[in-house]
């Protein structure tokens, strides 16, 4: 057969990096998203100065271990956005990587309640008010958001949903034989999250809550960590946990299904759900059964 061949650099043994070229209008849910990307694992990289965008594609290429999953915020900061976000897609489809360009945008009337309330400036925002500048970012954005791969209006999203909007969007890329899998830690008393496929209830541990030392800490912090760890009941209750989805991850996988969203609960959501949650994930990423996404739903309650 002739024809000039696909040639591709060796380093592309190495699977080709998940990389999300985050953009949108200010305001629009990027900083926040840029935190979800970060907790399932990527390298965040915002506010580059567009003439180093190239630079990056090259170092996201040559280390692939490294960079393996990478989001990039490419916004009107960078200048000329759709220059940049054509120099960046263009550096790194040139090396074999196919990003995903995701743009968030909201309605106007909810963009400027948001810069009201964070009382944040707007990057274009001079004499000429607030309003004037969202619109004349939309008309600077508009060849970048024609050009996005998802577009997501986040007008009247709360975290959780903008959560689960990307990470439904990061799970189309899991292998046939992968379970894109979602972790939510929450609290009973707050209800339990809908969303859920399945529901584990956690409130049968000792409660760190009743130890004054431990009870304005929440379940990411050693301390507590360790307290509800040395309980006997909750390392024979994850051996229970693994034993469990050793049987149920290839049984959805034959099923054809391709996400999972477990829920993890105690009383106030803070403690032990965070821990088990915690542990859970960390146990299913050493055998990458796929994505695997933590999100603790009362973390920020006081």
């Amino acid at each position: 057969m002739t024809g000039e061949a696909d040639v591709r650099p060796a380093s592309d043994s190495v699977a080709e990096p998940a990389v999300v070229i985050l953009s949108g209008l200010s305001g629009g849910g990027k900083t926040a998203a840029a935190k979800l990307f970060e907790d399932l694992g990527y390298t965040v990289v915002d506010n580059l100065p567009g003439e180093l965008l190239p630079d990056l594609a090259e170092l996201v290429s040559s280390d692939r271990e490294r960079f393996a999953r990478v989001a990039i915020v490419v916004d009107v900061r960078a200048g000329d956005p759709t220059i940049a976000l054509a120099a960046m897609r263009g550096a790194l489809e040139g090396r074999w990587i196919r990003p995903r360009v995701v743009f968030l945008e909201a309605s106007d009337d909810v963009l400027i309640r948001r810069f009201s309330e964070t009382r944040h400036r707007h990057p274009l925002e001079d004499d000429q008010g607030i309003a004037a500048s969202i619109a004349e970012e939309r008309r600077i954005l508009e060849p970048v958001r024609a050009d996005s791969d998802v577009v997501v209006d986040t007008s009247d999203l709360s975290l959780r949903q903008l959560r689960e909007r990307l990470f439904a969007q990061l799970a189309t890329d899991v292998r046939p034989d992968q379970l894109a899998i979602q972790f939510i830690s929450f609290g009973y008393k707050f209800g339990v999250p809908l969303e859920s496929d399945l529901l584990f209830d956690v409130r049968f541990m000792q409660n760190p809550y009743y130890l004054a030392e431990l009870r304005p800490l929440s379940g990411l912090t050693d301390q507590v960590r360790t307290f509800v760890l040395d309980q006997p009941v909750a390392l024979r209750y994850l051996e229970f946990m693994h034993d469990f989805l050793e049987f149920a991850i290839p049984a959805y996988i034959a099923e054809g299904k391709t996400r999972l969203t477990i829920g993890i609960g105690c009383t106030g959501g803070y403690h032990r759900s965070i821990v088990v949650t915690e542990e859970l994930a960390a146990w299913l990423r050493e055998r990458d059964v796929g994505p695997v996404a933590v999100f603790h739903r009362e973390l920020d309650r006081s």
